[in-house]
């Protein structure tokens, strides 16, 4: 299987089970990695035989700046299966939501929440 990776995407939301988060909003990454099969685009070079990574960021971002949603499991949960419902090429879809400015009464750099999701 072969992989399209957008990496560290940086969007501002208001996600948070906390108010404070849901009202002054911050900073989110998002990683997103896809597997799929890439062999004929690799022969053809015409972008309907491969996933048009320009529209995965704009769809990860409409889900990442919209919402909002009280859980990264939630946001992470819902940018796979928008993924696997809009790009029928996909075949598995790894999203990672990274929430550097987590409310926790502690020195970390980032807390990050992981999905996998396979077509059926």
């Amino acid at each position: 299987m072969d992989t399209i990776k957008l990496t560290r995407m940086a969007f501002f939301g208001y996600h948070g089970d906390e108010p404070e988060e849901t009202k002054l909003g911050q900073r989110f990454y998002i990683d997103v990695e896809m597997g799929l099969d890439l062999s004929k685009v690799g022969e053809t070079d015409a972008l309907e035989d491969s996933v048009n990574y320009v529209a995965v960021y704009s769809l990860v971002k409409q889900r990442a700046e919209g919402g909002p949603y009280k859980l990264l499991e939630r946001l992470a949960g819902v940018i796979n299966h928008d993924i696997l419902a809009q790009f029928p090429l996909v075949e598995k879809v790894t999203t990672t939501v990274h929430k550097p400015g987590s409310p926790i009464p502690g020195i970390l750099d980032d807390v990050s929440v992981t999905l996998t999701k396979e077509r059926q």
